[in-house]
Protein backbone atom coordinates (compact mmCIF):
# COMPACT_ATOMS: atom_id res chain seq x y z
CA UNK A 1 0.00 0.00 0.00
CA UNK A 2 2.86 2.39 0.50
CA UNK A 3 4.89 1.26 -2.17
CA UNK A 4 1.74 1.81 -4.53
CA UNK A 5 1.59 5.58 -2.49
CA UNK A 6 4.91 6.34 -3.49
CA UNK A 7 4.50 5.55 -7.17
CA UNK A 8 1.10 7.92 -7.65
CA UNK A 9 2.97 10.38 -5.53
CA UNK A 10 6.11 10.18 -8.40
CA UNK A 11 4.07 9.82 -10.65
CA UNK A 12 1.48 13.09 -9.70
CA UNK A 13 4.70 15.05 -9.01
CA UNK A 14 5.91 14.23 -12.81
CA UNK A 15 2.87 14.86 -14.59
CA UNK A 16 3.09 18.36 -12.15
CA UNK A 17 6.64 19.34 -13.66
CA UNK A 18 5.44 18.99 -16.69
CA UNK A 19 2.83 21.43 -16.73
CA UNK A 20 4.65 23.79 -14.88
CA UNK A 21 7.04 23.87 -17.73
CA UNK A 22 4.10 24.99 -20.26
CA UNK A 23 4.02 28.55 -21.61
CA UNK A 24 1.50 30.92 -19.26
CA UNK A 25 1.19 28.63 -16.90
CA UNK A 26 2.69 31.09 -14.38
CA UNK A 27 0.30 34.15 -12.95
CA UNK A 28 2.37 37.47 -11.65
CA UNK A 29 -0.01 38.60 -9.07
CA UNK A 30 0.31 42.34 -9.46
CA UNK A 31 -0.33 42.26 -13.10
CA UNK A 32 -3.75 39.71 -12.76
CA UNK A 33 -5.09 42.06 -10.11
CA UNK A 34 -4.91 45.05 -11.66
CA UNK A 35 -6.46 43.52 -14.85
CA UNK A 36 -9.54 41.90 -12.40
CA UNK A 37 -10.21 44.55 -10.50
CA UNK A 38 -9.61 47.39 -12.68
CA UNK A 39 -12.89 47.36 -14.00
CA UNK A 40 -15.00 46.80 -10.99
CA UNK A 41 -13.00 49.19 -8.18
CA UNK A 42 -11.42 52.63 -8.07
CA UNK A 43 -7.44 52.84 -8.56
CA UNK A 44 -6.89 53.25 -4.46
CA UNK A 45 -8.42 50.29 -3.77
CA UNK A 46 -7.11 48.13 -6.80
CA UNK A 47 -3.28 49.69 -5.56
CA UNK A 48 -4.14 48.39 -2.05
CA UNK A 49 -5.36 45.27 -3.03
CA UNK A 50 -2.08 44.86 -4.57
CA UNK A 51 0.30 46.23 -1.79
CA UNK A 52 -1.42 44.21 0.79
CA UNK A 53 -4.55 42.03 -0.76
CA UNK A 54 -7.92 42.37 -1.60
CA UNK A 55 -10.02 41.92 2.05
CA UNK A 56 -7.18 44.87 3.57
CA UNK A 57 -8.37 46.67 0.64
CA UNK A 58 -11.83 46.47 2.09
CA UNK A 59 -13.29 43.65 -0.81
CA UNK A 60 -15.23 41.01 0.33
CA UNK A 61 -15.67 37.49 -0.37
CA UNK A 62 -18.77 39.06 -1.72
CA UNK A 63 -17.37 41.34 -4.20
CA UNK A 64 -15.25 39.35 -5.76
CA UNK A 65 -17.40 36.38 -6.53
CA UNK A 66 -18.69 37.38 -9.91
CA UNK A 67 -14.67 37.75 -10.66
CA UNK A 68 -13.95 34.52 -9.59
CA UNK A 69 -16.28 33.05 -11.27
CA UNK A 70 -15.32 34.85 -14.18
CA UNK A 71 -11.87 33.52 -14.04
CA UNK A 72 -13.17 30.24 -13.19
CA UNK A 73 -15.11 29.61 -16.60
CA UNK A 74 -12.41 30.77 -18.59
CA UNK A 75 -10.03 28.62 -17.81
CA UNK A 76 -12.58 25.48 -17.51
CA UNK A 77 -13.92 26.16 -21.19
CA UNK A 78 -10.22 26.49 -22.61
CA UNK A 79 -8.93 23.82 -20.81
CA UNK A 80 -12.02 21.74 -22.26
CA UNK A 81 -11.81 22.93 -25.60
CA UNK A 82 -7.32 22.14 -25.75
CA UNK A 83 -9.15 18.34 -24.37
CA UNK A 84 -11.35 17.98 -26.95
CA UNK A 85 -9.00 18.56 -29.45
CA UNK A 86 -6.77 16.18 -27.63
CA UNK A 87 -9.40 13.44 -28.01
CA UNK A 88 -10.13 13.37 -31.66
CA UNK A 89 -7.36 10.86 -32.72
CA UNK A 90 -8.24 7.05 -31.77
CA UNK A 91 -6.77 3.92 -30.91
CA UNK A 92 -2.66 3.82 -31.04
CA UNK A 93 -2.81 7.80 -31.04
CA UNK A 94 -4.09 7.44 -27.12
CA UNK A 95 -0.60 6.84 -25.85
CA UNK A 96 1.00 10.23 -27.31
CA UNK A 97 -2.35 12.55 -26.47
CA UNK A 98 -2.81 11.16 -22.68
CA UNK A 99 0.44 12.60 -20.93
CA UNK A 100 0.08 15.80 -22.81
CA UNK A 101 -3.21 16.05 -22.03
CA UNK A 102 -2.75 15.95 -18.48
CA UNK A 103 0.09 18.19 -18.73
CA UNK A 104 -2.57 21.36 -20.27
CA UNK A 105 -4.98 19.64 -17.41
CA UNK A 106 -2.50 20.66 -14.76
CA UNK A 107 -1.30 23.87 -16.16
CA UNK A 108 -4.91 25.40 -16.12
CA UNK A 109 -5.22 23.65 -12.58
CA UNK A 110 -2.12 25.88 -11.99
CA UNK A 111 -3.31 28.88 -13.61
CA UNK A 112 -6.67 28.51 -11.99
CA UNK A 113 -5.73 28.14 -8.52
CA UNK A 114 -2.85 31.14 -8.24
CA UNK A 115 -5.98 33.28 -9.65
CA UNK A 116 -8.52 32.27 -6.83
CA UNK A 117 -5.65 32.28 -4.54
CA UNK A 118 -4.46 35.92 -5.17
CA UNK A 119 -8.09 37.44 -5.40
CA UNK A 120 -8.88 35.80 -1.77
CA UNK A 121 -5.53 37.17 0.03
CA UNK A 122 -2.60 35.20 -0.96
CA UNK A 123 0.63 36.23 -1.58
CA UNK A 124 2.55 35.54 -4.66
CA UNK A 125 3.52 31.61 -4.73
CA UNK A 126 6.80 31.64 -6.97
CA UNK A 127 9.41 33.38 -7.14
CA UNK A 128 10.49 35.93 -9.57
CA UNK A 129 14.20 34.93 -9.30
CA UNK A 130 13.93 31.46 -10.05
CA UNK A 131 13.08 29.60 -13.47
CA UNK A 132 12.56 26.24 -11.92
CA UNK A 133 11.03 24.29 -8.86
CA UNK A 134 12.06 24.20 -5.53
CA UNK A 135 10.47 22.46 -2.58
CA UNK A 136 8.67 25.39 -1.66
CA UNK A 137 6.49 25.91 -4.51
CA UNK A 138 6.06 21.80 -5.48
CA UNK A 139 4.81 21.72 -1.63
CA UNK A 140 2.25 24.48 -2.02
CA UNK A 141 1.23 23.51 -5.37
CA UNK A 142 0.57 19.82 -4.58
CA UNK A 143 -1.79 21.13 -1.04
CA UNK A 144 -3.53 23.53 -3.12
CA UNK A 145 -4.50 20.75 -6.13
CA UNK A 146 -4.65 17.97 -3.14
CA UNK A 147 -7.95 20.90 -2.31
CA UNK A 148 -8.77 20.31 -5.47
CA UNK A 149 -9.20 17.17 -5.41
CA UNK A 150 -10.81 16.75 -1.78
CA UNK A 151 -8.26 15.37 -0.06
CA UNK A 152 -8.68 15.98 3.81
CA UNK A 153 -4.73 16.32 4.87
CA UNK A 154 -4.12 19.11 2.03
CA UNK A 155 -7.40 21.03 3.88
CA UNK A 156 -5.45 21.23 7.10
CA UNK A 157 -2.08 21.76 6.35
CA UNK A 158 -3.30 24.72 4.09
CA UNK A 159 -5.32 25.81 7.06
CA UNK A 160 -3.03 26.13 9.71
CA UNK A 161 -0.22 27.75 6.91
CA UNK A 162 -3.48 30.54 6.32
CA UNK A 163 -4.01 31.52 9.84
CA UNK A 164 -0.27 31.87 10.21
CA UNK A 165 0.23 34.20 6.94
CA UNK A 166 -3.20 36.23 7.66
CA UNK A 167 -1.24 37.33 10.82
CA UNK A 168 2.30 37.37 9.75
CA UNK A 169 1.42 38.84 5.93
CA UNK A 170 5.17 37.74 4.96
CA UNK A 171 5.70 35.24 2.03
CA UNK A 172 8.68 34.36 3.95
CA UNK A 173 6.45 32.15 6.41
CA UNK A 174 4.77 30.32 3.50
CA UNK A 175 8.52 29.18 2.42
CA UNK A 176 9.52 28.43 5.72
CA UNK A 177 6.12 26.29 6.70
CA UNK A 178 6.10 24.71 3.30
CA UNK A 179 10.01 23.41 3.86
CA UNK A 180 9.74 22.11 7.03
CA UNK A 181 10.54 18.52 7.81
CA UNK A 182 7.26 17.91 8.90
CA UNK A 183 5.34 19.09 5.85
CA UNK A 184 7.02 16.69 3.69
CA UNK A 185 4.99 13.46 4.62
CA UNK A 186 1.43 15.68 4.29
CA UNK A 187 2.76 16.59 0.84
CA UNK A 188 3.97 13.06 -0.48
CA UNK A 189 0.48 11.52 1.09
CA UNK A 190 -1.40 14.45 -0.82
CA UNK A 191 0.49 13.81 -4.02
CA UNK A 192 0.08 9.38 -3.94
CA UNK A 193 -3.79 10.22 -2.92
CA UNK A 194 -4.05 12.78 -6.25
CA UNK A 195 -2.28 10.16 -8.69
CA UNK A 196 -4.91 7.81 -7.42
CA UNK A 197 -7.41 9.65 -8.50
CA UNK A 198 -5.59 11.19 -11.23
CA UNK A 199 -4.86 7.27 -12.83
CA UNK A 200 -8.78 6.77 -12.59
CA UNK A 201 -9.54 10.38 -14.48
CA UNK A 202 -6.72 8.76 -17.28
CA UNK A 203 -8.51 5.62 -17.61
CA UNK A 204 -11.59 7.50 -18.17
CA UNK A 205 -10.17 9.20 -21.27
CA UNK A 206 -8.36 6.44 -22.70
CA UNK A 207 -11.37 5.11 -22.98
CA UNK A 208 -13.34 8.10 -24.67
CA UNK A 209 -10.24 8.43 -26.84
CA UNK A 210 -10.37 4.89 -28.05
CA UNK A 211 -14.12 5.93 -29.91
CA UNK A 212 -12.38 8.42 -32.51
CA UNK A 213 -14.68 12.25 -32.93
CA UNK A 214 -17.19 10.15 -30.63
CA UNK A 215 -13.80 10.91 -28.12
CA UNK A 216 -13.12 14.69 -28.66
CA UNK A 217 -16.66 15.23 -27.08
CA UNK A 218 -15.79 12.63 -24.14
CA UNK A 219 -12.17 13.55 -23.63
CA UNK A 220 -13.93 17.38 -23.44
CA UNK A 221 -16.72 16.58 -20.87
CA UNK A 222 -14.83 14.81 -18.57
CA UNK A 223 -12.51 17.38 -18.41
CA UNK A 224 -14.77 20.14 -18.00
CA UNK A 225 -16.29 17.66 -15.35
CA UNK A 226 -13.46 17.88 -13.19
CA UNK A 227 -12.42 21.08 -13.92
CA UNK A 228 -15.48 23.27 -12.64
CA UNK A 229 -16.47 21.73 -9.26
CA UNK A 230 -12.21 21.47 -8.33
CA UNK A 231 -12.26 25.11 -8.80
CA UNK A 232 -15.27 25.53 -7.05
CA UNK A 233 -14.24 23.44 -4.21
CA UNK A 234 -10.98 25.41 -3.86
CA UNK A 235 -12.74 28.77 -4.49
CA UNK A 236 -15.08 27.97 -1.21
CA UNK A 237 -12.16 26.16 0.65
CA UNK A 238 -9.89 29.94 -0.15
CA UNK A 239 -13.66 31.97 1.15
CA UNK A 240 -13.50 30.55 4.61
CA UNK A 241 -9.71 31.23 5.54
CA UNK A 242 -8.96 34.28 7.75
CA UNK A 243 -6.92 36.20 4.84
CA UNK A 244 -10.20 36.56 2.68
CA UNK A 245 -11.84 37.98 5.52
CA UNK A 246 -12.08 41.80 6.27
CA UNK A 247 -13.54 41.41 9.58
CA UNK A 248 -9.95 39.17 10.43
CA UNK A 249 -7.95 42.48 9.51
CA UNK A 250 -9.76 45.07 11.27
CA UNK A 251 -9.08 43.03 14.27
CA UNK A 252 -5.47 42.08 13.72
CA UNK A 253 -3.08 41.57 16.70
CA UNK A 254 0.41 42.06 16.79
CA UNK A 255 1.17 38.21 16.81
CA UNK A 256 3.22 35.98 15.41
CA UNK A 257 2.26 32.36 14.96
CA UNK A 258 4.35 28.97 13.94
CA UNK A 259 2.83 26.30 11.72
CA UNK A 260 2.50 23.07 13.99
CA UNK A 261 1.57 20.09 11.44
CA UNK A 262 2.02 17.27 14.02
CA UNK A 263 -1.38 16.62 13.98
CA UNK A 264 -2.25 16.78 10.20
CA UNK A 265 -0.17 13.63 9.34
CA UNK A 266 -1.64 11.04 12.37
CA UNK A 267 -5.10 11.94 11.08
CA UNK A 268 -6.79 8.69 9.72
CA UNK A 269 -7.55 8.58 5.86
CA UNK A 270 -11.82 10.08 5.32
CA UNK A 271 -13.62 9.47 2.39
CA UNK A 272 -12.56 12.09 0.26
CA UNK A 273 -9.11 10.72 0.68
CA UNK A 274 -10.39 7.09 -0.77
Amino acid sequence: MAENQENQSNKFEMVLHSAMELPGVKINRANFLRKALSPHFGKDVVEKAIVLNPAQAGLSPKDLAPIARACINYETTKVSGISALAGIPGGFAIAATLPADMAQFFGHIIRILQKLAYLYGWPEMFRDDHDGFDDAMSHQLILFIGVMFGVDAANKALVKIAHAVAIAAEKKLIRMALTQTAIYPIVKKVAGMVGVKLTKATFAKGVGKAIPLIGALASGGITYAMFKPMSNRLENYLIGLPMASTAHYQNLGDDIIDVDFSDVTDQQTTESER
